[in-house]
């Protein structure tokens, strides 16, 4: 989908302190084998009865504070929000978009729960594209991610191999109006295939959580559903034609060819899954990526993409007139790819 007058206004990221790969190495808590090959040198980590022991969702309230603060005048017309995760967000058969909106743009802004794993913050942002399309002009969206993942029902270091969880809140504010914007929305594309949702299910169904194996062991279920049915080649080759073609449907639609991009921002894997995607999918080097980053802060559920594109503000990594491509992934199957054009570079972090 080709945008126009879709701005970007504000980004803003929440991450705990770091807890280091090698000390969980040799605690036992971390394959030495997986930290080889991820290359993982830390990730953010919010320690129980530390300064950083939040909810998940006072970190999305963080980070959206930041974003909207960036955002100038966009913030004050947020006519929307919507929150995605992936993990418990501290209190059952309860929707934390209330309490993120609550506590960021106000108590009369429509506030939504987005899901859809680790694809719902790229997700979310084509359907803000397409909220705003719908708006009087100038209005805006926040979009928000959070997740904590906290033992003894989540292991952030053995949940699945090819990566480590980090906690963390994100957000990003998109708006209509030119007015404050760093950066301007060009493209978006989605593509599914809903024949890949047993890869995160496993091969059945259970009554409860509580019938759930803990810690959560998301390999086991992937390694269920394919002796169930006999097909990893099929699925992994599956799963990588649907990235496939969302990306080239987004860099046509933005009239952008891959050689046109500055950076690309991906989701956050160890090392050896990253280094796939940007040499087989997009013929990229490592350097145009997050990677440095990512391997400080893992795996942030929903939020690697706005996290990515707010770390290569921060850093002044990013000049007027340069695209970025913003590639998600996540298990159902589903891929939302973006291309976006900086603005105001300077203006992204003030």
């Amino acid at each position: 989908m080709r945008w126009e007058q879709v701005y970007l206004a504000g980004t803003g990221v929440w991450l705990a302190d770091r807890a280091d790969a090698e000390a969980a190495v040799a605690a036992g808590a971390y394959d030495a084998e997986e930290h080889a090959v991820n290359r993982i040198r830390s990730v953010s980590s919010a320690a129980a009865d530390g300064p950083d022991d939040l909810p998940a969702p006072e970190m999305a309230v963080r980070a959206a504070r930041t974003a909207l603060r960036r955002a100038g005048r966009a913030a004050e017309r947020v006519g929307t929000v919507f929150h995605s995760y992936l993990w418990f967000q501290g209190a059952e058969l309860w929707p934390a978009a209330a309490y993120v909106a609550q506590h960021s743009v106000g108590p009369a802004v429509p506030a939504f729960d987005l899901l859809q794993q680790c694809n719902a913050g790229l997700a979310g942002l084509e359907l803000a594209a397409r909220q705003l399309r719908a708006t009087p002009e100038g209005e805006a969206v926040l979009l928000t991610t959070a997740d904590r993942f906290a033992p003894p029902a989540f292991d952030r270091w053995r949940a699945e191999r090819g990566m480590v969880y980090g906690d963390g809140g994100t957000a990003l504010v998109l708006s209509s109006s030119p007015e404050d914007a760093f950066g301007r929305l060009l493209a978006t594309a989605t593509r599914v295939d809903n024949s890949l949702e047993g890869l995160a299910r496993g091969a059945g169904f259970r009554a409860g959580p509580e019938q759930e194996s803990r810690p959560v062991d998301l390999g086991a279920r992937a390694e269920e559903y394919f002796r169930a049915h006999r097909n990893l080649r099929a699925a992994t080759l599956r799963t990588a034609e649907v990235a496939a073609e969302s990306i080239r449907v987004a860099l046509a639609e933005a009239d952008t060819p891959i050689e046109r991009i500055a950076r690309v921002v991906l989701n956050t894997t160890g090392h050896q899954r990253m280094a796939w995607q940007l040499e087989h999918q997009l013929g990229l080097d490592e350097k145009l990526s997050t990677w440095e980053f990512c391997r400080e802060v893992g795996h942030l559920g929903a939020g690697d993409h706005f996290a990515g594109l707010n770390e290569l503000l921060e850093t002044g990594e990013l000049a007027d007139g340069d695209r970025v491509l913003l590639v998600g992934g996540g298990t159902g199957y589903s891929c939302t790819s973006a291309v976006v054009e900086i603005t105001d570079a300077e203006g992204g972090c003030a």
